[in-house]
């Protein structure tokens, strides 16, 4: 039995639970649900950070005292995270008593060491990033954090040093000797970049305010909230004593943001080192989201509610919690975990109905419409078709590498490989004219080797919707899943269910929700918030003429950060084929430098053969919802192309890897 401990950040309270911290727990979440069903001793964590001096202004400007202040913040992420079936182990603050106690215990330690020497410092400090910084980290002109875009303040005060640069060649011998500490590798990259530069003892006490854990032996000062803040993994899981086997070197991973890789992979490895403690496994950092195009800014941040989507995705297919299912599911599939990504509401209704409508819920209510009729609605006695197993078990093994990788998006696209191939098998062995023709032992086969897949696919599906896991094991006539330590519910390959046990009534899944319905949707949870103000260059003069001879653009603009949000990359077409009974479509398979190659459905064959794209580097829109063409033919992202069908003129580039992407 492997042993697994995964952390979200513990965010900060002068914010509310948002799309941005839902995203991170529920990826948390996901991860702690696959290793405790694959019998592995499995511990999650959040909480909240609620040191400060930006908490100690923020709760003056609020007329409140900070313990006040903070409690009221605290209670509301706490309060979130079940509507979203996030199941957490433990739920810590740092103003709580067994928190402190260590990170004042571990703060001696360090002081031992030799590690911590009284100073006086002097620089730029961003309150928001509650953090100094250099000038050339500032934006000019007006000393800007580039974060917050905020003006910096200059502080000078007594400080105490943790000797961060004598650990700078010990930080980059880790690095090197474990690959995997920093991930994905871009961030590790530039992690290894910032500590190549040169590093400067860190400031980690403060005497300019009072909101925080007391330095022991001098309590004048209160120490930097980062090293308070980082010490909650650690602390968390030091009592009672049997916790303690969580904090191991081969256990520990820590989920965060990119914006705070810096505090995770610099300072506190630094801080184990000089304390002599276990380093975390792995330290991963996703990307920032957007929203329809948008830079979350606050006040979107607070108009976007995530408990607000997922009831109104409830009231379509069975309550609360089947919607919070349905946003976890958006939220690990639609974006590329570490990569930055968009939140789109049409996307969001769009990848329902071609995801979840109509492949997984369109083959579950086939499948039992069709035991109904042949199988008296009951389990078949009949053996599991050979032929089908070797693909699916290729793509079952599949999601399973990729939840160890720490790669959501890809396990469920490979998840829902399983279901497409297997809506494929229903079209392609036809039960209904194998009964037609009284070939009843053969319609037997058919469905109970259905009925087998979708016992996989329930138990596949569970880290993510584990509602509609148990509703889908229902209508199977099978009990909800039930972790048990030491016993891997993942690993058993599909095979025949009980024979003769029989179905339960059924219910769609997850009803489609028709063009009426997802505009009404999306404008209900779309918010009225004006967006950022994007800065722009001082616009040309423009002519006193009354002539309207000149021609006036008829095109949309759009930001940066929209046209950021497209993520165009470089793909090698390794197969395509015609789509039968479709003149229009050929099925292509894209290596985007992924761990599988794409499937992709474009209108090309109008304009070109099959063979003329084999080979050729084309460019993708790789983070498009994905089109649903019907009988499980899903198309994962858009070739570009210009002109009429055909003659096309492809998109292509010269000789660049697959997966590049451009810019």
């Amino acid at each position: 039995m492997s042993r697994f401990y995964v952390t979200t950040p513990i965010y900060y309270v002068n914010d509310v639970p948002h799309l941005g911290t839902s995203y991170t727990t529920v990826a948390a979440d996901a991860l702690r649900r696959v290793h405790v069903l694959r019998g592995d001793d499995t511990r999650m964590l959040t909480g909240t950070d609620e040191h400060g001096l930006k908490i100690e202004r923020e709760a003056q400007a609020r007329g409140v005292s900070p313990a006040a202040f903070v409690k009221d913040m605290s209670d509301r992420f706490e309060a979130t995270w079940p509507k979203l079936e996030v199941r957490a182990d433990d739920f810590i603050r740092t103003t709580q008593p067994r928190h402190e106690e260590r990170v004042q215990e571990l703060w001696r330690t360090i002081e031992k060491k030799g590690d911590l020497y009284l100073g006086s410092y002097e620089d730029w400090y961003c309150v928001g990033c509650e953090e100094f910084k250099t000038e050339k980290d500032l934006v000019q002109p007006g000393n800007l954090c580039p974060l917050h875009q905020k003006p910096v303040e200059r502080l000078k005060e007594e400080t105490y040093f943790f000797r961060l640069e004598k650990y700078q060649q010990a930080l980059l011998d880790h690095y090197e000797k474990h690959p995997e500490f920093i991930q994905p590798e871009a961030r590790r990259n530039e992690v290894v970049s910032f500590v190549k530069a040169g590093l400067r003892d860190l400031s980690v006490s403060r005497t300019s305010f009072t909101w925080g854990i007391p330095v022991p032996g001098n309590p004048k000062h209160v120490m930097y909230v980062w090293f308070d803040a980082l010490t909650n993994y650690w602390s968390a899981v030091q009592s009672p004593d049997e916790l303690r086997r969580y904090w191991s070197s081969d256990g520990v991973v820590h989920l965060v943001g990119k914006d705070i890789v810096r505090f995770h992979a610099v300072y506190w490895p630094a801080f184990l080192m000089s304390a002599g403690l276990p380093l975390p496994k792995t330290v991963y950092a996703h990307g920032f989201l957007t929203f329809g195009g948008q830079k979350m800014s606050k006040s979107l941040r607070n108009a976007v509610d995530p408990i607000g989507i997922a009831r109104a995705f409830g009231g379509v297919c069975g309550g609360d919690d089947a919607g919070a299912d349905v946003l976890r599911y958006h939220l690990l599939r639609a974006i590329a975990f570490g990569q930055d990504g968009d939140f789109d509401l049409a996307g969001m209704v769009e990848r329902y109905n071609a995801d979840l409508g109509k492949n997984l819920g369109n083959l579950l209510a086939r499948t039992h419409g069709l035991c109904v009729k042949m199988t008296e609605g009951k389990v078949p006695d009949a053996p599991f078709d050979e032929t089908v197993r070797a693909p699916i078990e290729a793509e079952r093994l599949a999601a399973l590498e990729h939840w160890k990788a720490l790669a959501p998006h890809r396990a469920l696209e490979a998840t829902w490989a399983i279901a497409a191939l297997a809506n494929q098998y229903v079209d392609r062995a036809a039960p209904w004219a194998e009964d037609k023709k009284g070939n009843h032992e053969r319609v037997r086969v058919i469905l109970g080797t259905l009925l087998s897949i979708l016992e996989t696919l329930s138990r596949l599906i569970w880290p993510v919707l584990p509602k509609k896991s148990d509703e889908m094991r229902a209508q199977l006539g099978l009990a909800p899943l039930a972790p048990v330590a030491n016993h891997d519910q993942l690993a058993p390959l599909p095979a025949p269910l009980t024979a003769g046990r029989p179905l339960a009534p059924a219910s769609p899944l997850f009803p489609t929700i028709d063009a009426d319905g997802a505009k009404a949707l999306v404008e209900k949870l779309t918010p009225r918030v004006e967006p950022t103000p994007t800065p722009t260059s001082t616009p040309t003069p423009t002519s006193t003429s009354t002539s309207t001879s000149t021609p006036t653009s008829t095109s949309t603009s759009i930001t940066y950060d929209q046209f950021s949000a497209v993520d165009l990359r470089v793909g090698i077409v390794k197969t395509c084929e015609r789509v039968p009974r479709k003149d229009k479509l050929l099925r292509l398979t894209v290596d985007l430098g992924e761990a599988e190659p794409r499937q992709i459905v474009a209108g090309l064959a109008l304009s070109f053969q099959p063979d003329d794209l084999v080979g050729r580097r084309v460019v993708v829109v790789a983070n498009l919802a994905p089109r649903d063409f019907g009988k499980g033919l899903v198309s994962h992202g858009m070739l570009l192309a210009t002109g009429p069908s055909e003659t096309l003129t492809l998109a292509t580039v010269p000789d660049v890897e697959a997966g590049a992407k451009l810019k």
